[in-house]
């Protein structure tokens, strides 16, 4: 599994941004699939996580009914449409896989480099 995540960027208070993580590995669809996010000088914090299948999502109370992840196992790739943006949802933005289906951080083994999400007010 090598995670390369995309698509951040910096938006105005109430717009939206879709990131995207590609795995380049062969062993995608097995894996649950997770984003995370660290704003500055803050702990990293769980923000969705979709399982191996797609059936089963997850979303950290501060995004729910703003945030959608979704997965294409054909594509590899897991994405994080994010509407409604807010100035707190600034932050950096990894995406993780593991085969332990969680919202701990520690239970996922491999990790993407981060990309930049910036909400202006």
């Amino acid at each position: 599994v090598q995670l390369q995540a995309s698509g951040g960027g910096l938006v105005q208070a109430g717009g939206s941004l879709r990131l995207s993580c590609a795995d380049s590995g062969r062993e995608f669809s097995s894996y649950t699939m997770a984003w995370f996010r660290q704003a500055p000088g803050k702990e990293r914090e769980f923000v969705s996580a979709i399982s191996w299948s797609g059936v089963n999502t997850f979303y950290a109370d501060s995004v729910k009914g703003r945030f959608t992840i979704s997965r294409d196992n054909a594509k590899n790739t897991v994405y994080l449409q994010m509407n409604s943006l807010k100035p707190e949802d600034t932050a950096v933005y990894y995406c993780a896989a593991t085969l332990t289906p969680s919202t701990r951080g520690d239970l996922y083994d491999y990790w993407g480099q981060g990309t930049l999400v910036t909400v202006s007010s």
